[in-house]
């Protein structure tokens, strides 16, 4: 009997059992992996709102996500496609017209500073410099952060296996650097980058994240928007009460006032006339 496609013999199944992958799919291009899926989207948003460095303001920095970096001119169309990454002092554009379709080494001339890869089906070895490189064939993102462009940082997180793992160049060769408590301090951007556990855009998870020199998680848009919300509502009781009690203290000088006038009234009317 024919049985559709995500149904069982009791009915719907659940899509984490049923519907195939980005992953598992071919796509119309065999070099292209396919599309970023949400949680590809949600954490570099996550990078990006919460990256707020001391040592370089916003027109000092560029950030990028799923976009092509073309690092190679005598093979021009070799390119890797970073999950995010970030440039020191390259400015971002300013306006519609002047934003970046890709980044291209032999023009903008400056390489990354930290590459953030997220671990997928069948991508982590790549990833991790896991994988040979076949002849006449594009080097592997590894060879590629590692030797051509020598990218400083390098951080791998697998939110399946719920590890996070931080390179650095060490002379010719990438080196992991032990993390404590999941988080490592950047000198140069006066910025932290660790794993947190909470809730990001409706959803709950570990999540990779900035923090200050104090070691506080740099706020979102949406938790400064609730702080904003929570004060108001704390301060609204507060700015009742005071009203009140500035009312009540006008009503009490008003009631002075008349007594002082009732009073004097009095003595007039008695022929006491007032110093």
């Amino acid at each position: 009997m024919y049985q559709p496609l995500g149904y069982g013999p009791n009915g719907p199944l659940p899509p984490s059992q049923t519907l195939p992958t980005m992953y598992d799919l071919p796509s119309e291009s065999a070099e292209d992996p396919g599309l970023p899926d949400l949680f590809h989207l949600s954490q570099p948003r996550l990078l990006d709102e919460t990256l707020r460095s001391p040592a370089y303001p916003p027109d000092q920095r560029f950030a990028a996500s799923d976009l092509n970096l073309y690092y190679d001119a005598r093979h021009s169309l070799w390119y890797k496609r970073p999950d995010w990454f970030l440039v020191l002092g390259v400015a971002p554009a300013v306006n519609q017209a002047e934003l970046r379709l890709s980044y291209v080494m032999w023009q903008e001339t400056v390489a990354p500073f930290l590459v953030v890869e997220l671990l997928s089906p069948g991508t982590a070895d790549e990833d991790l410099g896991q994988t040979l490189r076949e002849v006449n064939r594009p080097p592997s993102k590894w060879q590629v952060y590692e030797q051509i462009l020598r990218v400083p940082y390098y951080a791998v997180f697998d939110r399946y296996e719920s590890t996070f793992q931080l390179f650095s160049m060490r002379g010719m060769r990438y080196e992991e650097l032990e993390l404590k408590d999941e988080r490592f301090w950047f000198e140069e951007l006066e910025l932290g980058l660790g794993v947190w556990a909470g809730t990001y855009a409706g959803t709950e998870g570990r999540w990779l994240r900035w923090y200050d020199a104090a070691g506080h998680w740099i706020v979102t848009q949406e938790e400064r928007a609730e702080a904003e919300r929570q004060r108001a509502e704390f301060e609204q009781p507060r700015a009742e009460f005071e009203r009140q009690r500035a009312e009540q203290a006008t009503a009490e000088l008003a009631a002075e006032r008349d007594r002082a006038n009732h009073l004097a009234a009095k003595l007039r009317d008695l022929g006491i006339e007032e110093d």
